[in-house]
């Protein structure tokens, strides 16, 4: 290879050779795979006091990719991912993404009018937790050493959609890209227990009016609110517990929908510019020159596969018959007409927005343009928007995670290296950022709140 060009992540990419466009049909056979073990073996529930911690799918995918990347020197040659492989699959990764960001889109539109008569207290609250993250985890990340990477592990809990605005901001490839996917893989396995056990300690205190702890508890990730939301119940009166999880819900539902704009307009925003200030003076090594990174060159031997519209829809319609599998093993919804309709409109969303993204001169990211589309769609008011709901519905998001990180598994084993040297401390960086966006939005909502009575 003699030339290569650059993703808007800043990622050396390369049109896809013969041999190339074989590793890629191997690599999605081998996603379908980990995608139909980790969806038969489904939610795992583990007793935790009085709630429990749900084991998803989406992390079995997750685990079983990374494994298989790791395990590469091992296996026989036959069974082997390569690195060329794992760079496709980031490469793939981001606009697989897409499908994900439109399904939250579609939740939006028909949650609006929910949205907006949920009160002040749920507005507001919002702020704590997208700004949360980084004011706890920040300054923290710089003390223990951490560069770029303090970014996209702080600005916010990491879900699916901070995943897409990292990777079409940055690439991940990049520190950014890691320090994200570290987070995430961190608040995967660990944050459910540890927010359960924070809000639990919290709300024994006494200090907080349960409601705004529970609204604390609307995070963006459906295993850690039910954690969360579970252990403040726990403590509560009967009423007053179907009250919090009530409040979690509708928190949860704002921030996994509405938490996109605010992540990508606001507080990413926002954590560059206050890294810019405060890792002068807080990180480590202050005073030196932070490396450069590889020029697209330097890593041509490895460049990720640079993908046409046609096979961008192609990479669409295969991720989302994936996510059909596990909406049927795991969910036990059946592909049926009208789920087949579903799946066709979120791919035909996704379509749009990235045409609309490229006619657009790319000014905007794609995520805006498909979210939108997502939320037209299912606007009340919007001909056929109750049957757009309806056939969309049918398809569970989580079902649609669950190949997205099996990609993202798939990748890891290239970043391995920077995840090791990263070690403990994205740990304490993702405990910091989870108790940060709990506790924000908490103190926010409480100001908002009648003291209990």
């Amino acid at each position: 290879m003699t030339s290569g060009t650059l993703a808007s992540g800043g990622t050396a990419v390369a049109p896809p050779t013969d041999a190339g466009r074989a590793g890629i049909l191997t690599l999605f056979l081998v996603a379908l795979v980990v995608v139909t073990i980790a969806e038969a073996i489904g939610n795992v529930a583990i007793p935790l006091g009085h709630g429990k911690i749900i084991l998803l799918p989406l992390l079995w995918a997750l685990l079983m990719g990374g494994g298989l990347g790791l395990a590469a020197p091992r296996l026989p040659r036959s069974l082997r991912l390569p690195v060329a492989l794992q760079h496709a699959a980031g490469a793939i990764l981001q606009p697989a993404l897409l499908l994900f960001v439109a399904k939250l889109g579609l939740l939006v539109g028909g949650s609006l009018p929910k949205i907006l008569s949920a009160g002040w207290a749920l507005a507001f609250q919002e702020f704590g937790h997208f700004f949360g993250t980084m004011v706890f985890g920040l300054p923290v990340a710089l003390l223990l050493g951490l560069k770029r990477e303090a970014i996209g592990a702080t600005f916010s809990v990491g879900r699916e959609p901070s995943l897409a605005i990292i990777g079409e901001r940055f690439g991940m490839d990049s520190p950014e890209g890691r320090g994200v996917l570290a987070e995430y893989l961190t608040g995967t396995v660990f944050g459910a227990v540890f927010i359960a056990v924070l809000a639990g300690l919290i709300a024994s205190l006494g200090i907080f009016n349960p409601l705004a702890l529970a609204m604390g508890a609307g995070v963006g990730s459906g295993s850690m609110m039910a954690a969360a939301a579970g252990a403040i119940a726990a403590q509560q009166t009967p009423e007053m517990a179907k009250e919090v999880a009530t409040f979690a819900a509708a928190s949860n539902l704002i921030t996994t929908t509405i938490g996109t704009y605010f992540t990508l307009f606001l507080s990413l925003p926002f954590t560059i510019w206050a890294y810019g200030v405060l890792e002068p003076i807080l990180g480590r090594g202050r005073g030196r020159t932070e490396a450069a990174p590889e020029p697209a060159t330097a890593v041509a031997a490895h460049a990720a596969p640079a993908f046409g519209l046609p096979a961008l829809v192609l990479i669409w319609l295969a991720t989302a018959a994936f996510g059909l599998i596990g909406n049927r093993l795991t969910y036990g919804t059946a592909i049926d007409g009208q789920v087949l309709i579903g799946a066709a409109i979120i791919v035909g969303a996704v379509i749009v927005g990235e045409v609309l993204y490229r006619l657009a001169g790319r000014r905007l990211p794609a995520v805006v343009w498909v979210s939108l589309i997502g939320m037209a769609l299912t606007y009340p008011g919007t001909p056929f928007s109750a049957e757009i709901a309806a056939a969309t519905g049918r398809i569970n998001f989580l079902a649609l995670a669950t190949p997205i990180l099996a990609f993202a598994g798939l990748s890891l084993a290239k970043d391995f290296p920077a995840f090791r040297r990263l070690g403990w401390r994205i740990v304490v960086v993702s405990f910091m950022a989870n108790a940060g966006t709990f506790l924000g939005a908490a103190l926010i909502a409480q100001f908002w709140m009648p003291p209990p009575v």
